[in-house]
């Protein structure tokens, strides 16, 4: 998503959008997200599904994106992405 929000749903059923700009204005390798053009296009989840990463400096872990991300309701499923799929 722009504006450096990242949609998630998980296996389970729970959909959330988490505000990676939080990330970026307090982590020092985040801010590479804003710095790198096209880099925040790139993420990928890992081949375990326990986290979705940019390079191999910037990760989030699930855990992390379920806990804190916001939880979206009334949604349908072909309004979010799938990210935790292969």
């Amino acid at each position: 998503m722009p504006n450096f929000l990242l949609s998630v749903v998980f296996d389970d059923g729970k959909a959330v959008v988490y505000d990676v700009g939080e990330d970026i204005e307090q982590v020092e390798e985040f801010r590479l997200l804003k710095q790198i053009p096209h880099l925040w296009k790139q993420v990928q989840v890992d081949r375990s599904r326990t986290c979705v990463y940019w390079n191999d400096r910037i990760d989030l872990p699930s855990d992390t994106l379920y806990e804190y991300g916001v939880p979206q309701y009334n949604t349908g499923e072909e309004n979010l992405p799938h990210v935790a799929e292969e």
